[in-house]
């Protein structure tokens, strides 16, 4: 039989997906990107949601469902209001409602599906790709489980819940404080202004089913080794039976380049002359992992993975440089914060999502800082395969700490004095997102703050994150509320480029400018709202925006000759009040041309301009 890669088995997966009633449209009064026209809302958003763990029998269950929004201490609803179309934010316009529902409220979910024959015999998990904030799933009336955490997926095995046959229901309880909780929400807040923006309630990511044999592999780690030519993989297998054994194989295309059966969870695989994944060449190997028993697969699953490294290096000048496969490659890219006028979190289609990947390179960027937000697994998926560098945030919350950007000041910045439950939640949260992010080669760096914005015991946590994922570096505090520990002082500065002294602080961490720019051009049409739009430096038309922003890039080439290793730019689109966007925030117009970013941007990427030891 001719195997399958596995992007061509992403594409030859069938979706068994009910049929929609009607009585939804998008919710008027906002701008909306060209994607808006085409949502289907029978079937939203119907790609395979986990490139990471691909199996082949599932149901997509996004679509319509019958929604409620009661008070917070009200049990299920015996009626539900409107239509409302999962997996857009309540309050988004893709959603068809465009209610808000605040912390005094609960936000209900109702709908039903059949399952095909390809789930008989078959255990059935029941899988949310994230759910913003705390909630509770039923199962033909009873409890199949309960989840807190706005970014990270979950699931429910809900086998025992099911009827033999027929119409099966599912029940969905969401609780969302917004900023009135201490949880992780990033940008969120209940009266949206300034740089914070729509509250966003519920399901916002793919609902599905899988169907899994009895014993089946929950999730893989991939940990890659450029130096000594291995993949380390471990696997999490439920009901892993005595004599079972673990397979692992490793392929090129058709080829397959190494193989092992352990007894064990962990194998390690010989990459021998590997491709190495970089931007320049994002070169992906598939990877399939499989559970034995007599001889026999009893469980199996495709995924990928990426021969890269990165790491810190001192340079000639004695200052610390981040490296990129044991070379130093310079690393730009905007600040993006994955909001759509229409969809809020959520992108229209999976064309959109990755067009603002698409649109980054084609600007001649490297590397996207995703700024408080976790995208969904396909995001990563499209950055893997495009070759776009990641330094993925955790979601900001629990603010009201002292921020103190200025690294030559001490004794000014504070930790947040957190309760006892808000570190649990956001201990609970950051390794959740980690777990379910680890495998994807783009991202390089973890960035557990951003300006003080709640940030608590630091150096513990900065620990933590080194401790628990050593093959990537840590960022502790983006912009501000600096520490020692960790690999990276990043400094931000708007609107022009600058950095820490080097001399000072670049002896032991890398330094980065992790903001600047905000450069800010409202286009009639295209904003948020009519008047009162912002940027850090606004203009009145397009040549002068690219006049500024090509002098800035000018004045980069003599920071990186003496210690700057990266650099994030003010930002992809424009959100919401916000006009600093390279784009509009309905993606409808490029503010500079991408072929002219392109070409200012090479010089950055000389890499006579560092030299190491």
């Amino acid at each position: 039989m001719k195997r399958l890669t596995l992007l061509g088995a992403l594409c030859c997966l069938v979706c068994f997906t009910d049929a929609q009633p009607q009585g939804w449209k998008v919710v008027e009064g906002k701008i909306t990107t060209p994607w808006a026209a085409q949502v289907n809302a029978a079937n939203p958003l119907p790609e395979y949601p986990r490139p990471q763990l691909v199996r082949s029998v599932w149901m997509n269950l996004n679509g319509l469902w019958d929604f409620a929004i009661r008070p917070e201490a009200e049990n299920i609803p015996s009626a539900f209001e409107a239509k409302i179309l999962v997996p857009f934010a309540v309050e988004s316009a893709l959603s068809g409602a465009g209610k808000t529902v605040g912390k005094d409220n609960r936000l209900w979910y109702k709908r039903s599906f059949t399952l095909s024959s390809d789930f008989k015999n078959k255990n059935v998990l029941l899988h949310f790709g994230a759910v913003d904030w705390k909630c509770d799933v039923f199962v033909n009336g009873k409890a199949a489980g309960s989840h807190q955490g706005g970014y990270d997926p979950f699931s429910f095995d809900i086998t025992a819940l099911l009827k033999k046959s027929g119409a099966q229901e599912i029940v969905v309880s969401v609780w969302d404080p917004s900023d009135d909780g201490p949880q992780p929400r990033g940008k969120q807040i209940k009266n949206p202004r300034s740089i914070w923006y729509t509250p966003v309630t519920g399901i916002w990511q793919t609902v599905w089913a899988e169907a899994v044999p009895k014993t089946y592999i929950e999730s893989t780690r991939h940990t890659p080794d450029i130096d000594k030519q291995t993949l380390t993989v471990k696997a999490v297998v439920k009901e892993f039976q005595p004599g079972d054994k673990l397979h692992v194989s490793a392929w090129d295309g058709t080829r397959k380049i190494a193989e092992q059966e352990v007894s064990g969870d962990e194998a390690v695989l010989q990459i021998k002359d590997a491709k190495l994944w970089s931007p320049a060449n994002p070169f992906l190997y598939d990877l399939t992992v499989a559970v034995v028993r007599k001889g026999k697969r009893i469980d199996e699953v495709k995924s990928y993975f990426g021969m890269r490294k990165i790491s810190m290096v001192t340079d000639q000048q004695g200052v610390q440089r981040m490296l990129l496969n044991n070379k130093f490659v310079f690393q730009y890219g905007p600040l993006d914060q994955g909001w759509w006028p229409d969809g809020l979190y959520t992108a229209p289609t999976d064309e959109a999502l990755k067009f603002d990947i698409e649109k980054t390179k084609e600007m001649g960027f490297n590397m996207i800082r995703k700024h408080v937000k976790v995208e969904p697994a396909r995001w990563y998926f499209h950055c893997d395969k495009l070759g776009m560098l990641v330094w993925q945030d955790m979601p900001s919350g629990d603010m009201g700490n002292h921020w103190e950007p200025r690294p030559a000041i001490i004794g000014l910045a504070t930790d947040k004095a957190r309760t006892a439950e808000s570190e649990k939640i956001f201990r609970t949260e950051w390794k959740a997102i980690i777990d379910s992010k680890i495998n994807f080669p783009c991202i390089v760096v973890w960035v557990p703050f951003n300006e003080g914005w709640g940030q608590f015991k630091t150096e513990e946590i900065t620990q933590w994150t080194m401790d628990y994922d050593p093959s990537r570096l840590v960022n502790p505090a983006s912009g501000g509320n600096f520490v020692t520990t960790g690999h990276i002082m990043d400094l931000h500065n708007y609107p022009a480029p600058c950095m820490p002294d080097p001399k000072l602080f670049g002896k032991q961490q890398i330094i980065v400018l992790g903001e600047f720019g905000g450069l800010g051009l409202p286009l009639e049409g295209h904003t948020w709202q009519e008047k009162n739009n912002w940027g850090y430096q606004s203009f009145p038309n397009k040549t002068e925006l690219l006049s500024k922003y090509k002098s800035f890039i000018d004045k980069m080439p003599d920071l990186i000759k003496v210690g700057l290793s990266a650099a994030v730019y003010t930002q992809t689109t424009d959100v919401e009040i916000e006009v600093n966007g390279l784009m509009t925030y309905d993606r409808k117009v490029v503010k500079m041309p991408e072929a002219e970013l392109a070409t200012a941007h090479k010089q950055l990427y000389d890499p006579s301009l560092v030299k190491l030891k």
